[in-house]
């Protein structure tokens, strides 16, 4: 099968998974009512919300998992190798796609568990802080290990304008910070109908072209399958939302965008491309430090900087057209800045 074929493929059957199942997923999720409970301490407007369906991110779980698997054993089956296209090792192609798909299906269970906890035991606060960070922190381990393995024990990665850098034990921290905050922004990220899997299409949209640079057709596949699952599942989310992705959904994306960055050997690549999740993680960052030594003084009007627009009057269809061009260009700057900085 031609690459671009393939590509495309993954990408029709994980819209069209995700955007079908939306049809049976949602009057399911309603009849077991898990519906979405609505804090006080956000936008009172938010109330209006309140019992939607949560934990819909099953839906795009499935689809991007049907795409891969279906268009890797299609692939296979009328002779190809796309997942060994390019010039990596076979062996650590795979391992950085499997081993990828693994991580953001255990972070999507951290996330299930932690939805489960607030929707079916009614238990607003869910998992603690505490026992959410030490299994983030254990799945990026493992997933850090397989990546080191499937180098050879010799980790690198690559960095505009410097080459494939040999990082050492570095690997190992810089790694699981930026797993850590990756899947947490991304996840803040989801508050608002359509937000969180409208920046994740043009994240993954941006890498998919960085990958297709270096000829990592398998991996352009993948962040097509990521993307076509996003946009089916926007179909469903989308201003006035039917159903919400619930952190199953949103700790699920924010694995496969790391994955994704890691299977081009550059995680930095998540700055520029996923512009919008770094804005929002940060600017609930500074507002927790700002409020702690500032003794109860805020930056914004409400944290993440989403809910802050709103506040100031912008509606929640103004925020996501406005965010969306500012990922777009982001991913443009990243794509420019792999292909400027020596990685072709």
């Amino acid at each position: 099968m031609k690459a671009s074929a393939a590509i495309l493929m993954a990408g029709i059957i994980g819209l069209l998974v995700t955007g079908v199942s939306g049809f049976a997923m949602i009057p399911w999720l309603r009849k077991l009512k898990f519906g979405q409970t609505i804090l006080d301490i956000g936008p009172k407007w938010h109330k209006s919300k309140q019992g939607t369906p949560t934990m819909g991110g099953l839906m795009f779980i499935f689809g991007t998992s049907a795409a891969l698997i279906v268009t890797v054993v299609t692939d296979k089956i009328m002779g190809g190798d796309i997942v060994a296209s390019g010039s990596m090792i076979a062996s650590e192609q795979y391992t950085k796609l499997w081993s990828g798909l693994i991580m953001a299906l255990c972070f999507g269970l951290v996330g299930f568990t932690d939805d489960y906890i607030k929707v079916v035991m009614h238990r607003n606060l869910g998992l603690t802080i505490r026992q959410k960070t030490v299994a983030q922190l254990l799945i990026a381990l493992g997933y850090m290990t397989s990546m080191s393995m499937g180098m050879g024990g010799s980790p690198y990665m690559f960095i505009p304008f410097a080459g494939m850098v040999h990082m050492g034990l570095f690997y190992w921290i810089f790694g699981i910070v930026i797993i850590y905050a990756t899947v947490n922004a991304v996840n803040f990220t989801d508050g608002i109908d359509g937000l969180c899997s409208g920046m994740t299409v043009t994240t993954s949209a941006a890498i998919g072209a960085v990958a297709a640079m270096k000829g990592l057709f398998g991996f352009s596949m993948a962040a097509s399958a990521l993307a076509g699952a996003c946009v089916g599942f926007f179909l469903w989310n989308r201003n006035p939302a039917k159903v919400f992705m619930g952190d199953t959904g949103s700790m699920f994306l924010g694995g496969m965008l790391v994955a994704l960055a890691y299977s081009v050997n550059c995680p930095l690549i998540l700055l520029p491309a996923g512009i919008v999740f770094v804005i929002e993680g940060a600017s609930d960052v500074l507002q927790i430090v700002y409020y702690r030594v500032s003794g109860g003084k805020r930056i914004f009007k409400m944290a993440p900087i989403h809910h802050h627009l709103e506040m100031c009057g912008w509606s929640e269809k103004k925020i996501v057209s406005v965010f969306g061009i500012i990922n777009i260009l982001g991913g443009a700057a990243a794509v420019a800045l792999m292909y400027f900085g020596g990685y072709i």
